[in-house]
């Protein structure tokens, strides 16, 4: 049976016709309300979490940084970011976890490591930190390397050394872990946590204007 030419038309046309409304539906339409919604409720987080200090993007809050200085708070070690070797042309950071089991040679190595590190570094004239008290946020990587938070026993074992290194007292250092310490996500979920890139704006912040 054969098919008319003006019957061809007609299925050519509808078939038109249904792809400029889904395509005006689900590619004009839908993509500008969802845009809209998340930038009228969400517009930090549809933004990235971006974080600002003196007027200018200093980073994200899901994004962990490395590189701080001994004056500041420390994040979590990051042993899962490597060097990009595929793409060479640019310097970029794969994120990962380093896949080591608990009894890893080379992970028990790392962590004690870490753990004589945290002591040194942490300890001054007046206080000396207790290997058996640092937490293993302190001493391991998360999963992808760039965990924004660490825990606020971590936090606190850090208090004396950014104290004594920027001139504060203890006790106004502590005040501003506690500021920025989170809890539980709606009570129950994950565990309390403090944004080291927030914590080391407050502290700024708290340097410049005393």
């Amino acid at each position: 049976m054969k098919t008319s030419v003006p019957h061809t038309a007609r299925l050519l046309g509808a078939g038109l016709r249904a792809l400029l409304v889904l395509t005006l539906l689900t590619g004009v339409l839908y993509p500008l309300a969802v845009t809209g919604i998340a930038q009228t409720l969400f517009g930090g987080r549809a933004n990235g979490s971006e974080i600002t200090a003196d007027g200018r993007v200093v980073g994200s809050a899901l994004i962990g940084q490395q590189g701080y200085g001994p004056d500041w708070f420390q994040p979590r070690p990051a042993n899962g970011l490597e060097e990009n070797s595929v793409n060479t042309r640019y310097r970029l950071l794969v994120s990962g976890a380093t896949n080591r089991s608990a009894d890893d040679p080379e992970l028990v190595a790392w962590v004690t490591k870490a753990r004589a590190r945290v002591v040194e570094q942490n300890s001054t004239a007046g206080f000396t930190v207790d290997p058996a008290r640092i937490p293993a946020d302190a001493v391991t990587s998360s999963g992808s390397g760039l965990d924004p938070d660490i825990s606020p026993a971590y936090a606190e074992l850090q208090v004396h050394r950014v104290a004594e290194r920027n001139g504060l007292s203890v006790a106004r250092v502590e005040k501003l872990v506690r500021e920025h310490t989170e809890g539980r996500t709606l009570g129950f979920l994950g565990e309390p946590r403090v944004n080291v890139l927030e914590l080391n704006v407050a502290l700024r912040s708290l340097i410049d204007h005393g």
